[in-house]
């Protein structure tokens, strides 16, 4: 880990209330952690916003599987774009649905267009696409 910087911020006392009420339920240590947290987000969205930058992601899926042909579709959909998906997670929830996590990786512009194409297959209840920059030491996990 480099060298901690001390710095000082200015923050209305209401705002501060709210960030320590929601730092409290998250469970971190202290404010500097969570600080560092938002910090990394940020970055991570913005070097995640250029068409060409090298991203992973997770996409996850929830559907209806009783939507006639949809399991296909969405099949058929990661076979042509499998240079992109590494790998793909199903759960059987219950009857009618289904969750999937499809692990992707690839320029970021094509990423999410794979995923919009699967978001908006019909059936599809939800879906979330979540990136990270291929590679950044700026991220770290808990």
């Amino acid at each position: 880990m480099s060298e901690l910087a001390r710095i000082g911020v200015a923050i209305e006392s209401e705002l501060l209330e709210q960030f320590d009420k929601l730092i409290e339920t998250r469970g971190y240590a202290s404010r500097s952690e969570a600080f560092r947290d938002l910090i990394r987000t940020e970055l991570n969205t913005e070097s995640t916003a250029a068409p060409n930058a090298k991203v992973v992601g997770t996409l996850t899926l929830l559907y209806d599987h009783h939507v006639r042909m949809l399991a296909e579709k969405l099949t058929e959909m990661q076979h042509e774009h499998h240079d992109a998906i590494v790998s793909t997670l199903h759960v059987h929830l219950d009857h009618h649905n289904c969750l999937e996590v499809i692990v992707m990786r690839g320029k970021a512009a094509d990423v999410q267009a794979i995923a919009s194409r699967l978001i908006a297959a019909k059936g599809v209840k939800q879906g979330r696409l979540t990136l990270a920059a291929a590679g950044h030491s700026h991220t770290h996990s808990h």
